[in-house]
């Protein structure tokens, strides 16, 4: 992981997360290559590191990358970072990560914009400005969620312009965050 996407998870964690008292956080790819966001998240939250393989800071190896061990809705906090760009189908991914929200919860997503091929075991993708909306869209109108795209950027530091994205898993909780991240 690169230094820009540990500082963009620690300002959202700073100007979202501050609202949470504690809860559930799933890291969705969190072999630490390099680092990891569990160093950047609050010690108030219980932290569980998912991957699809066994290795530092994976608490949890999938058997299928696109089905969680989690039931509905339990899940406060869903972070993943440097991981969508390796996923096939990063879209089923993502909602596998809205099913597991809970309702009041939040989704922080953090890929690359651009960089060079890193493969991962495969390196498929690089997300514009417009993805996080596109992936709030899919996941509204092909499964009938409702969540919401609170903030979105594409941060020009570093070489991989990480795209940031953070959601409220339903629009009806949104208020709940009127804080952002300031670019």
């Amino acid at each position: 992981m690169h230094q820009s996407a540990i500082d963009n998870a620690k300002k959202f964690f700073e100007a979202f997360a501050k609202r949470k008292q504690s809860g559930l956080v799933i890291d969705i790819g969190s072999q630490d290559v390099n680092g990891s966001l569990k160093k950047v998240t609050p010690n108030r939250f219980n932290y569980i590191g998912v991957d699809f393989e066994k290795a530092t800071n994976v608490d949890v190896v999938l058997d299928n990358p696109y089905k969680y061990p989690f039931e509905d809705q339990t899940v406060d906090i869903v972070v993943s970072s440097s991981c969508l760009e390796h996923c096939e189908f990063f879209w089923l991914t993502f909602i596998e990560m809205v099913r597991i929200t809970k309702p009041d919860g939040l989704i922080y997503l953090n890929a690359p914009s651009q960089g060079s091929y890193h493969e991962y075991p495969v390196d498929c993708w690089r997300f514009m400005a417009d993805a996080p909306k596109a992936l709030s869209k899919y996941a509204n109108d092909f499964y009938g969620f409702n969540t919401v795209l609170l903030q979105a950027y594409i941060d020009p530091n570093g070489p991989w312009h990480d795209m940031v994205a953070i959601y409220c898993k339903d629009a009806k909780h949104a208020s709940q965050y009127p804080d952002r991240i300031a670019l």
